[in-house]
């Protein structure tokens, strides 16, 4: 494991060009500007911004953002990620309402909700997670609901919490293989993690399960398939898989660039092995067209239980 440690620190100075199917335009469209000031005058933090998203563009664009709630930053240190890290703020009790004004005055169909780690909270944020799903039932009914929660990682009872919301899509992000979890992931446990969203499965199977990971790290091939023989084994339901992009010089190297060609071996194989949904390219991002891929997984799930009869 030591090893893992050392390669990833060994080309500090080190930069691989980014290939040409990598590449994003900056984002300065109207729609953009639009959704960047909704953001600011709500006062909602966005993953968008906080993790420098590639997508942001398109997205905003569109007027689709990814809310964070419970601050802006997190008590997790990882590898991979560009939020800050540090004593986290205090709870905003308007936030539920904020977000709630912002979804209505974007006119979203779907929602993704996501936050920062906060270990420093009895419930690691459970509630307040709650708050802001009810709340958007209340003002935006027809609006379905996507969160993107931290582990929960000894906060006993937080996951029953979130499930009695009633979110439509529960998802936890593994983010990586289980080989490189010390050197990206440190903070976290592979199998929790998994068995977080079995125990959302379990709560109640009527809700869809998710989960994503990064390549480019320096995972094998073979290592993504027993991840997604993991998640399987988990009955996650749709898995996204995403290239790995640097954010500083201080975050973890990327090792290589996967060819979109071998995105699509992984899109092919995670639906042999049973997803719903996969989304697999070098822009997949955890929020990334997730109004339309809901919707797609929604149909998918239909379709299976009328084969079933």
């Amino acid at each position: 494991m030591d090893n893992v440690v050392i390669a990833l620190n060994e080309r500090k100075d080190a930069k691989l060009p980014k290939p040409d199917w990598i590449r994003v335009k900056a984002p300065n469209s109207k729609g953009f500007l639009e959704t960047r000031d909704l953001m600011r005058e709500q006062k909602l933090n966005t993953v968008c911004e906080e993790a420098a998203c590639p997508n942001i563009g398109e997205c905003w664009s569109q007027g689709h953002a990814t809310v964070m709630i419970l601050g802006s930053v997190c008590t997790r240190a990882c590898a991979f990620c560009n939020i800050e890290t540090g004593r986290p703020d205090l709870l905003d009790p308007h936030e539920p309402a904020n977000l709630a004004k912002a979804v209505g005055e974007l006119g979203l169909k779907h929602v993704v909700i996501t936050s920062v780690d906060r270990d420093d909270l009895p419930d690691g944020g459970a509630q307040h997670f709650a708050e802001c799903i009810l709340r958007l039932r209340h003002t935006a009914p027809d609006t379905t609901i996507e969160i993107l929660t931290p582990d929960f990682q000894k906060k006993e009872g937080a996951i029953e919490i979130v499930v009695a919301a009633k979110p439509d899509v529960f998802n936890h992000n593994i983010e990586t293989v289980p080989r490189l979890y010390r050197a990206i992931r440190p903070g976290a446990r592979y199998f929790h993690s998994l068995q977080l969203l079995q125990r959302v499965k379990e709560l109640n199977p009527s809700i869809f399960t998710k989960s994503g990971i990064m390549v480019g790290l320096g995972e094998t091939k073979e290592e993504v398939l027993q991840v997604m023989d993991d998640m399987r084994a988990a009955d996650i339901d749709f898995m996204t898989i995403g290239q790995y992009l640097q954010p500083t010089p201080r975050h973890a190297n990327v090792e290589r660039y996967v060819t979109p060609d071998e995105f699509r071996y992984y899109e092919r194989m995670a639906k042999a092995k049973g997803f719903l949904m996969v989304s697999a390219s070098p822009l997949t991002r955890s929020s990334y067209h997730a109004g339309d891929d809901f919707a797609i997984m929604r149909a998918n799930r239909e379709k299976l239980l009328a084969e079933r009869g």
